[in-house]
Protein backbone atom coordinates (compact mmCIF):
# COMPACT_ATOMS: atom_id res chain seq x y z
CA UNK A 1 0.00 0.00 0.00
CA UNK A 2 2.98 2.28 0.55
CA UNK A 3 1.63 3.86 3.74
CA UNK A 4 2.89 3.78 7.32
CA UNK A 5 -0.60 3.01 8.58
CA UNK A 6 -1.50 -0.69 8.11
CA UNK A 7 -4.02 -1.03 5.30
CA UNK A 8 -6.78 -2.48 7.48
CA UNK A 9 -6.80 0.82 9.40
CA UNK A 10 -6.89 3.13 6.39
CA UNK A 11 -10.03 5.24 6.10
CA UNK A 12 -12.66 4.05 3.67
CA UNK A 13 -15.88 6.02 3.41
CA UNK A 14 -15.25 7.77 6.74
CA UNK A 15 -14.15 4.78 8.83
CA UNK A 16 -11.35 2.20 8.87
CA UNK A 17 -11.47 -0.63 6.33
CA UNK A 18 -11.59 -3.19 9.12
CA UNK A 19 -14.78 -1.75 10.57
CA UNK A 20 -16.53 -2.10 7.22
CA UNK A 21 -15.38 -5.71 7.08
CA UNK A 22 -16.70 -6.52 10.53
CA UNK A 23 -20.01 -4.84 9.72
CA UNK A 24 -20.57 -7.33 6.87
CA UNK A 25 -20.66 -10.20 9.35
CA UNK A 26 -22.76 -8.38 11.93
CA UNK A 27 -25.30 -7.59 9.21
CA UNK A 28 -25.34 -11.27 8.27
CA UNK A 29 -25.74 -12.48 11.87
CA UNK A 30 -26.13 -9.88 14.65
CA UNK A 31 -25.36 -12.60 17.19
CA UNK A 32 -22.12 -13.81 15.63
CA UNK A 33 -19.06 -14.05 17.86
CA UNK A 34 -16.25 -11.90 16.48
CA UNK A 35 -12.59 -12.76 16.96
CA UNK A 36 -10.13 -10.23 15.59
CA UNK A 37 -6.52 -11.34 15.09
CA UNK A 38 -4.07 -8.42 15.27
CA UNK A 39 -0.33 -8.09 15.78
CA UNK A 40 0.40 -7.02 19.33
CA UNK A 41 1.93 -3.79 18.00
CA UNK A 42 -1.42 -2.82 16.37
CA UNK A 43 -3.77 -3.57 19.24
CA UNK A 44 -3.47 -0.20 20.98
CA UNK A 45 -4.05 1.63 17.69
CA UNK A 46 -7.18 -0.45 17.13
CA UNK A 47 -8.44 0.45 20.60
CA UNK A 48 -7.92 4.14 19.81
CA UNK A 49 -9.78 3.82 16.49
CA UNK A 50 -12.69 2.06 18.20
CA UNK A 51 -12.93 4.96 20.65
CA UNK A 52 -12.66 7.57 17.89
CA UNK A 53 -15.37 6.00 15.75
CA UNK A 54 -17.60 4.86 18.63
CA UNK A 55 -17.20 1.28 17.42
CA UNK A 56 -19.00 -0.69 20.10
CA UNK A 57 -19.48 -4.13 18.52
CA UNK A 58 -18.36 -6.77 21.05
CA UNK A 59 -15.31 -8.73 19.92
CA UNK A 60 -12.38 -10.69 21.24
CA UNK A 61 -8.80 -10.03 20.20
CA UNK A 62 -6.14 -12.67 19.54
CA UNK A 63 -2.51 -11.85 18.88
CA UNK A 64 -1.09 -12.41 15.42
CA UNK A 65 1.54 -15.07 14.89
CA UNK A 66 4.64 -15.57 12.77
CA UNK A 67 2.62 -16.73 9.74
CA UNK A 68 -1.02 -16.76 8.64
CA UNK A 69 -1.25 -20.33 9.95
CA UNK A 70 -0.13 -19.29 13.43
CA UNK A 71 -2.38 -16.21 13.43
CA UNK A 72 -5.43 -18.30 12.55
CA UNK A 73 -4.44 -20.88 15.16
CA UNK A 74 -4.33 -18.17 17.83
CA UNK A 75 -7.81 -17.04 16.82
CA UNK A 76 -9.17 -20.59 16.81
CA UNK A 77 -8.03 -21.06 20.40
CA UNK A 78 -10.68 -18.55 21.49
CA UNK A 79 -13.57 -20.49 19.94
CA UNK A 80 -15.99 -22.01 22.40
CA UNK A 81 -18.59 -24.58 21.45
CA UNK A 82 -19.60 -25.91 18.04
CA UNK A 83 -20.73 -23.86 15.09
CA UNK A 84 -19.71 -22.42 11.72
CA UNK A 85 -16.39 -20.60 11.56
CA UNK A 86 -15.76 -17.90 8.94
CA UNK A 87 -12.08 -17.02 8.46
CA UNK A 88 -11.89 -13.76 6.57
CA UNK A 89 -9.30 -11.24 5.42
CA UNK A 90 -9.71 -7.98 7.32
CA UNK A 91 -9.07 -6.05 4.11
CA UNK A 92 -12.01 -7.57 2.21
CA UNK A 93 -14.77 -5.13 3.27
CA UNK A 94 -17.14 -5.88 0.39
CA UNK A 95 -18.09 -9.52 0.84
CA UNK A 96 -21.79 -9.79 0.00
CA UNK A 97 -24.54 -11.19 2.18
CA UNK A 98 -25.27 -13.69 -0.60
CA UNK A 99 -21.67 -14.96 -0.52
CA UNK A 100 -21.84 -15.37 3.25
CA UNK A 101 -25.14 -17.24 2.93
CA UNK A 102 -23.74 -19.60 0.28
CA UNK A 103 -20.67 -20.29 2.41
CA UNK A 104 -22.73 -20.94 5.52
CA UNK A 105 -25.21 -23.29 3.84
CA UNK A 106 -22.46 -25.30 2.11
CA UNK A 107 -20.35 -25.57 5.27
CA UNK A 108 -23.33 -26.68 7.33
CA UNK A 109 -24.11 -29.45 4.85
CA UNK A 110 -20.64 -30.58 3.75
CA UNK A 111 -18.26 -29.29 6.43
CA UNK A 112 -16.56 -26.48 4.54
CA UNK A 113 -16.91 -23.92 1.76
CA UNK A 114 -14.63 -21.42 0.04
CA UNK A 115 -15.87 -18.69 -2.30
CA UNK A 116 -14.26 -18.59 -5.73
CA UNK A 117 -14.59 -16.75 -9.03
CA UNK A 118 -13.80 -18.01 -12.53
CA UNK A 119 -10.67 -16.64 -14.18
CA UNK A 120 -11.60 -14.13 -16.88
CA UNK A 121 -8.08 -13.31 -18.11
CA UNK A 122 -5.99 -15.59 -20.30
CA UNK A 123 -3.32 -17.51 -18.41
CA UNK A 124 0.17 -18.61 -19.33
CA UNK A 125 2.41 -21.01 -17.43
CA UNK A 126 6.08 -20.13 -17.02
CA UNK A 127 8.53 -23.05 -17.11
CA UNK A 128 12.15 -21.91 -17.11
CA UNK A 129 12.58 -19.65 -20.12
CA UNK A 130 9.51 -21.10 -21.86
CA UNK A 131 5.84 -20.23 -21.41
CA UNK A 132 2.68 -21.93 -22.59
CA UNK A 133 -1.02 -21.15 -22.53
CA UNK A 134 -3.26 -23.05 -20.11
CA UNK A 135 -7.00 -23.70 -20.02
CA UNK A 136 -8.36 -21.01 -17.72
CA UNK A 137 -11.63 -22.92 -17.26
CA UNK A 138 -9.70 -25.32 -15.00
CA UNK A 139 -8.77 -22.57 -12.55
CA UNK A 140 -10.52 -20.28 -10.07
CA UNK A 141 -9.41 -17.33 -7.98
CA UNK A 142 -10.00 -17.90 -4.27
CA UNK A 143 -11.62 -15.40 -1.92
CA UNK A 144 -12.54 -15.41 1.74
CA UNK A 145 -14.30 -16.09 4.05
CA UNK A 146 -13.11 -19.67 4.03
CA UNK A 147 -15.82 -21.35 6.04
CA UNK A 148 -15.83 -24.52 8.15
CA UNK A 149 -17.64 -26.47 10.76
CA UNK A 150 -15.73 -25.73 13.94
CA UNK A 151 -14.93 -29.39 14.59
CA UNK A 152 -13.34 -29.74 11.15
CA UNK A 153 -11.18 -26.61 11.27
CA UNK A 154 -10.06 -27.17 14.87
CA UNK A 155 -9.04 -30.74 14.12
CA UNK A 156 -7.19 -29.67 10.98
CA UNK A 157 -5.16 -27.08 12.88
CA UNK A 158 -3.79 -29.77 15.17
CA UNK A 159 -1.32 -30.51 12.36
CA UNK A 160 2.20 -29.10 12.63
CA UNK A 161 2.87 -26.08 10.44
CA UNK A 162 4.16 -26.59 6.91
CA UNK A 163 5.33 -23.80 4.52
CA UNK A 164 2.82 -25.03 1.95
CA UNK A 165 -0.11 -23.97 4.18
CA UNK A 166 -0.92 -20.79 2.26
CA UNK A 167 -4.57 -20.65 3.36
CA UNK A 168 -7.03 -22.45 5.58
CA UNK A 169 -8.44 -24.64 2.82
CA UNK A 170 -4.94 -26.01 2.24
CA UNK A 171 -4.67 -26.96 5.91
CA UNK A 172 -8.07 -28.66 5.89
CA UNK A 173 -7.33 -30.41 2.60
CA UNK A 174 -4.07 -31.75 4.02
CA UNK A 175 -6.05 -33.18 6.95
CA UNK A 176 -7.95 -35.32 4.45
CA UNK A 177 -11.11 -33.35 3.84
CA UNK A 178 -12.59 -32.53 0.44
CA UNK A 179 -12.89 -28.80 -0.21
CA UNK A 180 -16.22 -27.48 -1.50
CA UNK A 181 -16.49 -24.41 -3.72
CA UNK A 182 -19.22 -21.78 -3.82
CA UNK A 183 -19.67 -18.68 -5.93
CA UNK A 184 -18.03 -15.54 -4.55
CA UNK A 185 -18.84 -11.96 -5.50
CA UNK A 186 -16.66 -9.81 -7.79
CA UNK A 187 -16.78 -6.82 -5.42
CA UNK A 188 -15.12 -8.92 -2.69
CA UNK A 189 -11.70 -7.54 -3.52
CA UNK A 190 -8.68 -7.66 -1.24
CA UNK A 191 -7.42 -4.13 -0.64
CA UNK A 192 -3.68 -4.24 -1.17
CA UNK A 193 -2.94 -1.20 -3.37
CA UNK A 194 -4.10 2.45 -3.51
CA UNK A 195 -6.13 1.57 -6.61
CA UNK A 196 -8.02 -1.08 -4.66
CA UNK A 197 -8.96 1.54 -2.07
CA UNK A 198 -10.38 3.80 -4.78
CA UNK A 199 -12.39 0.93 -6.26
CA UNK A 200 -13.76 -0.07 -2.84
CA UNK A 201 -14.79 3.53 -2.15
CA UNK A 202 -16.63 3.65 -5.48
CA UNK A 203 -18.48 0.40 -4.71
CA UNK A 204 -19.56 1.65 -1.28
CA UNK A 205 -20.70 5.03 -2.60
CA UNK A 206 -22.71 3.32 -5.32
CA UNK A 207 -24.37 1.07 -2.73
CA UNK A 208 -25.33 4.00 -0.52
CA UNK A 209 -26.77 5.88 -3.48
CA UNK A 210 -29.08 2.99 -4.36
CA UNK A 211 -30.34 2.26 -0.84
Amino acid sequence: MGTELPKQFLELYAKPVLMHTIQCFVDFDPHCELILVLPIAHQELWAQLCLKHSFLMPHKIASGGETRFHSVLNGLKLIQGEGIVFIHDGVRPLVSQQTLERCCVMAEEFGNAIPVLPITESLRKLDGDQNTSVDRSLYFSVQTPQTFRSVQILQSYLQPYEPGFTDDATVVERAGYKIHLVEGNPQNIKITTPTDLIIAEAFIRATHQTT
